[in-house]
């Protein structure tokens, strides 16, 4: 093996036609990671029949792609499942050690193995975290075929990754695990006999399952772990006894190593809860938002969590209305974070008493929907000359910036000229309402929308 090797996360490629069995050593998250796809709970939208990825997989074809998802929810797995066809070599690599010299050690590999008729899919774990250069090093590879990009990664590709890299990849999007498949993911650990828990006859009731998924939070290692975790604290505690041993919830609590919300153990009440803060803000009723914020707190939920969604609703559903409230939220969310429980109630009390009597807009949070629509139909339209920076003599000459009107030195501070790309004409994103503070900018907006109208489109 070359010296290179030794520099890797993975000293070793693996492939499909050669899996070895479960090590009953390892953790069960690793014990139960799923060998197929229709093993794969929680992305029915990918995988499902008639599915993007199923459907190519089906078809034999196997771009490069880059998965993007939160902790936890399948994407190293899915891309092991998706390279395990016996002509192809699995080579993963972790972008948080590897750097140029060994992502060009792992393309030399899979040069000779091309050579050999087997394609390389190099599995790069944590790819937001690789550096412009490591990326442009990778690039010509994939273009040529040399590897199969497989990226897994937490963050926005979008913003992660460069662009020529990212148009030869298909992004794929996987979801958080919902409670329903982390149960399912549970009661399938606790029977399986071959890699599970199966053999050790555990009996775990439909409230401690349920409770197991609601303290992973959408992640199937969590899970998986709290689970062993708990049946090794019942263990403990019946050394020498015989029979089945039944998965407590105070076994759960231990092992998950924080505070339950023990009225909630399905979860659904917890989003009741939450949804009634909500909707009791947004229907100006501060005595019942206080009830609610104070249901969740006191049942132990994150305050972090709730103050989040003041700084969501202080922007999505008062906006500009009253334009206080989101620096508002925000200072709350920061001297929760600062001062800390459970002092940090105070803050949040003010902050859901201000936005429950504070004047209600939305169209702020409307008009981005309609931008962005906008966006999905048309396109990276080119943005109008005028509007372009110009520093240097080549853009000057090409016209860019050329014509553009300095507000601050026009009359009142209004230059007429549209600034949106012409195709899209004249749109209305943003249409203010009559509540609060916005009253006012929508009569301001009204005058300049009609100047703008009357000025017509610019000469040429």
């Amino acid at each position: 093996m070359p010296p290179d090797d030794a520099l890797e996360l993975f000293p070793a490629a693996t492939t499909g036609a050669s899996e070895p069995g479960p090590n009953p050593r390892a953790p069960l998250a690793d014990r139960m990671r799923p060998r197929t796809l229709d093993e794969i709970l929680g992305q029915d939208h990918l995988l499902g029949e008639g599915a993007a990825l199923r459907s190519l997989l089906e078809a034999g074809e196997l771009p490069s792609l880059i998965l993007w998802g939160p902790p936890g929810c399948g994407k190293t797995t899915l891309a092991r499942v998706l390279a395990s066809g016996s002509e192809t070599r699995f080579e993963p690599l972790s972008a948080v050690t590897a750097g140029v010299k060994e992502i060009r050690a792992a393309v030399e590999r899979a040069r000779r193995e091309r050579h050999s008729g087997r394609r390389t899919v190099l599995f790069l774990d944590e790819l937001h975290r690789l550096n412009r250069a490591q990326q442009d090093a990778l690039l010509p590879h994939v273009e040529t075929g040399t590897v199969t990009l497989m990226g897994a990664t937490t963050e926005n590709p979008s913003f992660e990754v460069i662009a020529p890299l990212l148009s030869r990849c298909r992004v794929f999007t996987l979801k958080r695990l919902e409670p329903d498949a982390l149960a399912a993911l549970v009661r399938r650990a606790a029977e399986d006999t071959e890699r599970g828990l199966g053999q050790r006859r555990l009996e775990v009731a439909d409230d401690v399952t349920a409770a197991i998924a609601h303290a992973a939070d959408g992640d199937a290692r969590r899970a998986l772990g709290i689970l062993e975790a708990a049946a090794a604290i019942e263990a403990r505690g019946r050394r020498g006894e015989g029979g089945a041993v039944a998965i407590s919830p105070e076994a759960v609590v231990e092992a998950a190593g924080r505070r339950l919300l023990v009225h909630d153990r399905d979860r659904e009440e917890h989003y009741n809860v939450v949804s009634a803060l909500i909707k009791s803000l947004r229907a100006s009723d501060p005595d019942a938002a206080l009830y609610y914020a104070s249901r969740m707190l006191d049942a132990g939920e994150d305050p972090l969590f709730v103050a989040r969604r003041l700084v969501i609703f202080a922007s999505e559903d008062v906006g500009n209305a009253e334009p206080a409230a989101l620096g508002l939220a925000v200072s709350a969310f920061q001297a929760v974070e600062r001062v800390g429980m459970p002092e940090g109630r105070i803050p949040l009390a003010q902050a859901v008493t201000f936005l429950a009597c504070a004047p209600k807009s939305n169209a702020a949070y409307r008009a981005l929907g309609r931008a962005r629509e906008a966006v999905a139909e048309h396109g990276s339209l080119p943005v109008p000359l005028h509007l372009r920076n110009a520093p240097t003599p080549l853009m000057k000459g090409l016209g860019y910036g050329r014509d553009y009107e300095y507000p601050h030195d026009a009359p009142d501070r209004f230059v007429s000229r549209p600034n949106l790309p012409e195709a899209l004409g004249s749109p209305r994103f943003y249409e203010p309402t009559s509540e609060g503070a916005e009253r006012a900018i929508a009569e301001r907006l009204e005058q300049w929308r009609k100047r703008r109208a009357e000025s017509g489109p610019p000469k040429r």
